[in-house]
Parts: C-alpha cells; sequence; structure tokens
C-alpha cells in the first residue's frame, strides 16, 4: 500500500551552507550561531504560516461576497429594476408613450389617463401651465445649482411625457417598473421626474377655475345647486351637496406615536381620514384631507363644521349617511341625514306618509357621497395603494392633485356619475314620470349596497 508522504519543503540555499559550516566555528561561538539560526528559521516559519491562513481567509471572504451577491440578486426588490441597454434608446424618439401621444385618440388617452385629448392639452399648453412651467424651471437636484438655467432639451422627456407620466402614475397602481418601461426612462430619473412633475402639475391646477376646490360665495350659487337636486327630489329644497368621510391606507410608521395616531380600530388598519363634500354638478366643493386614522369624522370635519356656520345662507343645507355626524348645536340642520331606526316619526298617517316620503329621497340623494367616493378610488388607482407614511407634505399634495383633477374631468371630460344622473342634456323633452320610475328601481338596489342600512327607517306594507 502506498503510503502519503509530507510534501517535501526545500530550504534556501544559505541555511544547507550555515548548517555545513558551522563545525568550522570556533565551540563559543557554534552555540550563539545555531541559536540565531534557529530563531530565524522559526520566522520564516511564521511567516509562511500567516499567508497560508491569510489565503485562505481571502477565498473564504470572496466566496461569502458572490454568496451574499447572488443573494441580494435573488432575493432583494430593490434590486429589481431596468437599466438603459434594457430600455428604448430615445425615450423622446420611441416608447409606448411616444406611440400613444403621436396617435391622439381620446380612447386611449381616457383609458390610460382618465382625460381626452383636448382635456390633456388644456392642461398641457398656455401661459402658466405645465408646459411652460416644465421648460422654465429647473429640475431640483443636489448636484446642481438651483439657480441654474433650465435645459428642457437634454431632458429625457418633454412637458408632454412628464405630464402623461405623472398622469399614468396617478390612474393607476401599477409597480414603477412598468413605468420605466412604457417611458423608456432609468430608475433615478423616473424618480425625479415624479417628484417634480406632481409639484409642477399642483401648482397648474391651483391657477385653474376648472380645477377650484371652494364652497359657493353667494345665495345664488346656493340656489342653483338646489334647483338641480330638487329637480329630482322636491322634497329636498334646500340641499346643495352632500358629504361622507373617505379612509384610505396608509404605510406603517416605525415612530409609535405616528403609528397610533393613524391606526384605525373600525377598519383594524392604518389609515388617514378624508372629509369630501360634492355637488351635484359632480366637483368637490369642499374637503378636509390627510387626517390621521385615528380621528373621528367629527374632529376631521371641524373646519367644514365652522365654514357651514359662517359662510352657509340660512336655510340650506348638505345630506350625509346616518353614521356622519350632523356638527354642534351652531350648525343645526345644515348637515341632515335620513332617520335612524328607533327614531320617531309623527303618528298622523298624513304627516307619516309625508316624513317618510322624504326621508326616501334623502336616502336616495345621500348616495351621491357614496359616488363621489367611488369616482376618487376608481379613477385615481394610487389611492388603493398604501400612501407613504415618511412625508405628510407629499402626501397631502397627492391628496389635493386627485381633488383637483376630479374636478377638472367632471367639468372637462364630463365623466362622472353625478353629474351624468343630475345634469342630463335631454332631461328636459323625457316624461318626468320615467324619472320617477328610474329612481324607484334604484332605491331598492341602493339600500341593498348601503353600509348603513340597518339604520333607515323603512315602512312597514
Amino acid at each position: 500500500m502506498a503510503h502519503l508522504m509530507p510534501p517535501f519543503r526545500s530550504r534556501p540555499a544559505h541555511h544547507l551552507f550555515c548548517s555545513s559550516s558551522v563545525l568550522l566555528l570556533k565551540p563559543e561561538m557554534q552555540s550563539e550561531f545555531l541559536s540565531l539560526l534557529f530563531q530565524q528559521q522559526l520566522e520564516e516559519e511564521e511567516d509562511e504560516t500567516t499567508h497560508r491562513n491569510l489565503a485562505i481567509l481571502g477565498v473564504l471572504a470572496a466566496g461569502i461576497a458572490d454568496s451574499q451577491s447572488e443573494h441580494a440578486r435573488r432575493r432583494n426588490p430593490s434590486r429589481r429594476y431596468l437599466t438603459r441597454p434594457q430600455l428604448m434608446p430615445d425615450p423622446r424618439a420611441e416608447s409606448p408613450w411616444v406611440r400613444l401621444w403621436q396617435g391622439q385618440e381620446d380612447r386611449a388617452f381616457i383609458t390610460t389617463m382618465g382625460f381626452d385629448v383636448a382635456t390633456f392639452r388644456f392642461i398641457l399648453e398656455g401661459r402658466n401651465r405645465f408646459a411652460d412651467i416644465w421648460d422654465n424651471t429647473p429640475i431640483p437636484r443636489e448636484d446642481v445649482s438651483s439657480a441654474s438655467a433650465p435645459r428642457p432639451h437634454t431632458r429625457s422627456l418633454d412637458a408632454a411625457g412628464a405630464l402623461g407620466l405623472v398622469l399614468h402614475y396617478l390612474g393607476s397602481a401599477i409597480h414603477e417598473v412598468q413605468l420605466q418601461q412604457i417611458f423608456a426612462v432609468v430608475p433615478s430619473v423616473l424618480t425625479r421626474y415624479l417628484k417634480f412633475s406632481l409639484h409642477i402639475l399642483l401648482t397648474t391646477l391651483r391657477r385653474m377655475n376648472e380645477a377650484r376646490i371652494k364652497i359657493p360665495s353667494n345665495a345664488a350659487e346656493y340656489e342653483e345647486l338646489s334647483a338641480l337636486i330638487t329637480a329630482r327630489h322636491p322634497l329636498l329644497e334646500g340641499a346643495f351637496g352632500s358629504i361622507d368621510g373617505l379612509s384610505l391606507a396608509v404605510q406603517v410608521s416605525e415612530d409609535p406615536e405616528l403609528e397610533n395616531a393613524t391606526y384605525n380600530g373600525w377598519k383594524t388598519d392604518h389609515r388617514i381620514t378624508n372629509v369630501l363634500m360634492f355637488s351635484p354638478k359632480g366637483t368637490i366643493i369642499d374637503c378636509v384631507l390627510n387626517a390621521p386614522g385615528s380621528w373621528h369624522d367629527a374632529h376631521t370635519a371641524k373646519p367644514i363644521f365652522e365654514r357651514l356656520r359662517s359662510d352657509v345662507p340660512s336655510g340650506f343645507y348638505v345630506v350625509s349617511d346616518t353614521a356622519f355626524p350632523r356638527g354642534p348645536a351652531a350648525i343645526q340642520g345644515k348637515i341632515q341625514a335620513p332617520m335612524k331606526g328607533g327614531e320617531r316619526i309623527p303618528a298622523d298617517p298624513v304627516q307619516q306618509e309625508q316624513a317618510m316620503a322624504r326621508n326616501r329621497q334623502l336616502l336616495s340623494y345621500r348616495q351621491t357621497a357614496e359616488w363621489g367616493m367611488r369616482i376618487m378610488q376608481g379613477s385615481f388607482g394610487r389611492l388603493r395603494v398604501p400612501l407613504p407614511i415618511s412625508n405628510s407634505d407629499a402626501r397631502q399634495e397627492l391628496l389635493e392633485i386627485c381633488c383637483r383633477l376630479t374636478n377638472v374631468r367632471a367639468i372637462c371630460v364630463g365623466i362622472n356619475q353625478i353629474r351624468s344622473v343630475y345634469l342630463p342634456t335631454w332631461k328636459a323633452s323625457e316624461d318626468d314620470r320615467l324619472w320617477d320610475e328610474l329612481g324607484n328601481m334604484l332605491f331598492g338596489e341602493i339600500r341593498r349596497v348601503d353600509r348603513v342600512a340597518r339604520f333607515h327607517v323603512v315602512p312597514v306594507a
């Protein structure tokens, strides 16, 4: 059987020379010389061991680094993005967005962004509109002075592409990697352009009358809105709008105080609370946005209660559901809702019938607030994704943009369920009986899907 021999380790020539020559030395010098030779040999062996151990550690470190890199590539979601070689080479010349923009088709624009071509251009073009601000404002960057001159021709997207990017972002819940593919931009450019474009869009909308969020300022405007409602619901004289709360999901904060403030026990989730008031024209005329989810609607709606007290003339009111607070005694009668179960009704049969008839109309019109909430979440898919918790100002801006765009879409595009019901262009030529029967047919469905229907009073047949 063959035996494995330890590897032969040759010694340097001077070792052999010194070992053979030690006998030539004087006896008194032999011990000193051998001591020095032995010490030198130990040092060389230690150096060799150290080098071998360092080499082994280097191999192990390289293996660990490769393993960690492979694990990050497979597991880390932040690594899942596209780089320039995987995207179309020129975002201005060829991309899915460029093809959509060149087509100029209303159907494609409404499907992807919620606005037709004319309304898109209305927001984009003109003095102090989106394109004007985009072309004349430098994009904020840490490595570039804020006083530097803008260079719009060197940017990956022009003004139309930037507006299309932000409307795609707001109108859907798609991942950013899909926006990369649509607009052919890398992640850093996408993040920077989104932040910049959202700010420009909000500035543009604040200057547009069509995007205005404002409660009526005089009695004539209240009477106009009330007339639209009483045309469908004659017993609701004085009603000029509907109001309700909108709860939206938000990310969980690591700050215990903020985490506790956003937790909503009713929904057992972290939320933010908003209160919106809708007119029969389908527009938002008042709102409170971005309140902590732990706040009750009565606390959130305090600014609206104050405006109802100070600005709304006597005799006018908004309609809410039974769960929404009616406010303090100072605004008694300015928020009205259907009757709750157990509420007293007149004993006289005639008065009872009148009360029940008005209650049915209150319930029917109250549904417009539900339509408005569905319009907000249906039109802006970004609101269905948990909103960022780290930046309250950015969240406030995003919510305000969505509210103002809702008004622009209702007025300019006309795609709005409330507006289509209460502002029909062909109602004057139709038989009034048809409208009454239509209301009766819808009433059963409204009651069936109403989340607070159990609190409503229903007359017994």
